[in-house]
């Protein structure tokens, strides 16, 4: 599938709107609990010589007071491309087919023992169509701590153990007439994140996480690495890039996924 423009080009449509935004007063996290967010969104399309579409979005959810640190998130992706199938007749044709269906959802409470430290429990949840493992569910519990934070800077740690179930991608067998479903699998692992932050200028930004799912049967890594600029008090651009890495696939399955994006964002 050919790569096309992202969605920046749903800026101009939203510049007015965003304006709009700008004129309204700031919020405030301390007035309602340490509570801030983001939604972001993009969509890319292309037709003629070839075809494709794709569509990522993602919210954001994070509190941070004096006794809690707790985040949520929900991401959806879905793309289309062009790719040769043979039709009944045995023809070579292009038809638009989907290429990634993958959404991923999950949360962690953090309750501060000081200013810097926290215990953590957190949940996971992921489901790929074209992935290493059809879905994947992880809990775990672990000790955070906050190493800095300034005005421009912020990078904290998480370590704990965890639970994980997986069941792996379905394989196809020469002779079968349907792929062969994988059996669920379970194992105890060693969960990491570590989060960093940094205010480049006024209204640019560097956000960079790497969760790590650790166990003996399959290590999963995930690092999503993001800058975004902002327009308004309310709008930003942001550009994304993530890697995804699972140690144990199917045959037919590569063990490393990577995703560009870029988004448009609006902060609440």
């Amino acid at each position: 599938m050919k790569k096309t423009l992202m969605a920046g080009v749903l800026l101009a449509a939203l510049a007015s709107f965003g304006a709009q935004a700008d004129d309204a007063p700031a919020s405030n996290a301390a007035d309602n609990g340490g509570w801030t967010g983001s939604g972001e969104f993009g969509f890319a399309s292309s037709y003629g010589n070839s075809r494709s579409e794709n569509i990522n979005a993602k919210l954001g959810l994070s509190q941070e007071n004096d006794l809690w640190k707790n985040n949520f998130f929900l991401n959806g992706l879905r793309s289309k491309g062009e790719v040769e199938v043979q039709d009944q007749q045995g023809n070579t044709v292009d038809r638009l087919t989907t290429t990634a269906n993958r959404y991923d959802t999950g949360a962690s409470v953090g309750y501060k023992l000081d200013p810097r430290s926290y215990i953590v429990t957190a949940g996971r949840y992921e489901h790929d169509d074209f992935g290493a493992n059809l879905w994947q569910g992880i809990v775990s519990v672990g000790y955070g701590y906050i190493a800095l934070k300034t005005d421009r800077t912020e990078l904290s740690f998480e370590a704990g153990p965890g639970y994980k179930r997986y069941r792996p991608a379905d394989v196809t067998v020469e002779g079968a007439n349907a792929p062969v479903r994988q059996d669920t699998q379970s194992e105890l692992v060693g969960r990491g994140l570590i989060n960093y932050k940094y205010r480049l200028t006024d209204n640019t930004a560097l956000e960079d996480t790497l969760l790590v799912e650790a166990g003996s049967e399959n290590k999963y890594y995930q690092n999503d690495i993001g800058v975004s600029v902002s327009m308004t008090r309310k709008m930003a651009l942001k550009l994304g890039y993530q890697v995804r890495y699972n140690s144990d696939v199917q045959p037919g399955t590569q063990s490393t996924d990577t995703l560009l994006t870029t988004n448009l964002v609006y902060n609440f």
